[in-house]
């Protein structure tokens, strides 16, 4: 009996893991491709756009173009990341494979004409809609097609950022607030590792990222891996971190809930955001605001290589912060998590020498902890700082993200993400509520004290 029990079981799991296998591989190779083809565009466009900073002028008119493409054909594509999240909660009419050709295409041409946007959003949606079109071809129930999705998600999220780790659990942890679902941590992990391995092996490499600092340095020149004191004055910094996660969050929607009201055609609105990025880049003197923002040609220009530098800079993050809500908020594609890490660097840079913290350990930090509070991943950014900076602040890092991620409240940039755990105790707060509707809750409960 019990033989036969296990003989049951193991034919299961074989078949199981045979199944899983032949849906993951092609899902993660293809999803990996089109990455590797994402980034090498993104490069050469980006070098286009510095070599000729004329083309700056013409991104109203890039970005209607994009808006008329999206209004012709792009129906529930335009629900994004948020739409992709949506149905994993709640499965309906699938995500359309034309999302990935959009998504990619418009984020290129974003880039191209010098928008303030990311790459994040475009990799998990070419994610999400092939591994949806994939789905729908084999057949798959709603639970399997549940953790297809999410694996499509981390395969994305690690292959065009170089952190498979990282990309396995963001696609656990982006989907519901405080909850994991580790039924799904074997095909979310395997599909990341896999997307990313892909993507390396079409040629296409990641920006290598450094610091200097390495822990406190004690008798014997052996080091250890924490200073109280210095953790103390991480935590405070983040805190602030935190807040400028919420600030960021909250400006993106509140501007795309003004531009909505001034123009009521949606297809027009990226030509607002396209004249402010311009009037911008005058007012700021400098172009190196526009883009991803990841290097620049030296150490004295913001960027994010800068700032883990040695050289202060006061007020970089809140320029960029500025330049990619308009572009954000007025409807230009891309994402808003290398943004992030500009901006959450750019503060750690500049909260550096007054909380006296090494200014590279507190850049370092900040780079993944604003983008921790703002999409609330504190474990997938955790776990991202390991794999670009190394384990040694491994620490540091992890207290970063965890203070930013309470700090930021119930908001964040995806409005479908569910709230599984609360980050405080909330009576309006029910589980399973999604960030949209707690911006609802949270207008009510202000109504009702005014009166």
């Amino acid at each position: 009996m019990i033989n036969s029990t296990f003989r049951i079981y193991g034919t299961q799991t074989a078949l199981a893991v045979a199944k899983w296998t032949a849906i993951l591989v092609p899902t993660a190779m293809c999803i990996g491709t089109l990455c590797a083809l994402f980034l090498w565009l993104l490069d050469t466009v980006t070098n286009i756009r510095t070599a000729s900073p004329w083309l700056l002028f013409l991104l109203p008119f890039a970005g209607v173009a994009v808006g008329l493409v999206y209004f012709w054909l792009g129906k529930s594509a335009e629900g994004g990341n948020n739409l992709i999240i949506d149905e994993i909660h709640e499965p309906g009419g699938g995500i359309p494979l034309r999302m990935a050709p959009l998504v990619l295409i418009s984020t290129v041409i974003s880039h191209l004409f010098g928008a303030s946007v990311g790459r994040e959003g475009t990799a998990i949606q070419i994610g999400g809609s092939i591994a949806s079109g994939i789905g729908r071809l084999v057949h798959l129930d709603a639970r399997s097609t549940r953790i297809l999705l999410m694996s499509g998600i981390s395969a994305g999220f690690g292959a065009v950022f170089g952190t498979p780790l990282a990309g396995a659990i963001f696609g656990l942890e982006v989907v519901t607030i405080g909850r994991l679902d580790y039924a799904a941590l074997l095909p979310v992990a395997f599909a990341s590792i896999l997307a990313d391995w892909t993507c390396h092996h079409w040629g296409v490499h990641h920006v290598i990222y450094h610091i200097d600092y390495t822990g406190l340095s004690v008798d014997h020149g052996v080091h250890f891996h924490v200073s109280l004191i210095l953790l103390a004055k991480v935590a405070v910094g983040s805190v602030l971190l935190g807040l400028c996660s919420r600030i960021f969050a909250e400006s993106v929607h509140a501007l795309s809930t003004v531009f909505k009201q001034i123009c009521p055609y949606g297809w027009l609105r990226p030509a607002l955001g396209g004249v402010l990025t311009i009037a911008l880049v005058w007012i700021a003197g400098t172009n190196a605001y526009l883009g991803l923002g990841v290097t620049a040609p030296d150490a004295n220009t913001p960027s994010i290589i800068s700032f883990l530098g040695t050289n202060h800079f006061g007020w970089s993050w809140l320029w960029k912060m500025i330049f990619t809500v308009a572009v954000l908020g007025s409807g230009y594609k891309g994402g808003e998590v290398t943004p992030l890490f500009f901006i959450g660097a750019g503060l750690g840079n500049a909260l550096a020498p007054f909380l006296g913290v090494p200014v590279d350990l507190l850049s370092a930090v900040g780079f993944v902890a604003v983008f921790a509070g703002a999409a609330n991943t504190p474990l997938a950014c955790t776990l991202m700082a390991i794999e670009l900076f190394g384990s040694v602040n491994a620490v540091y890092f992890a207290v970063g993200c965890f203070v930013a991620y309470l700090c930021s409240g119930h908001t964040g940039i995806y409005l479908a993400q569910r709230i599984g755990v609360p980050k405080t105790r909330q009576p309006d707060l029910a589980q399973g509520i999604a960030l949209r509707d707690t911006r609802t809750l949270n207008k009510s409960s202000f109504l009702t004290w005014r009166r």
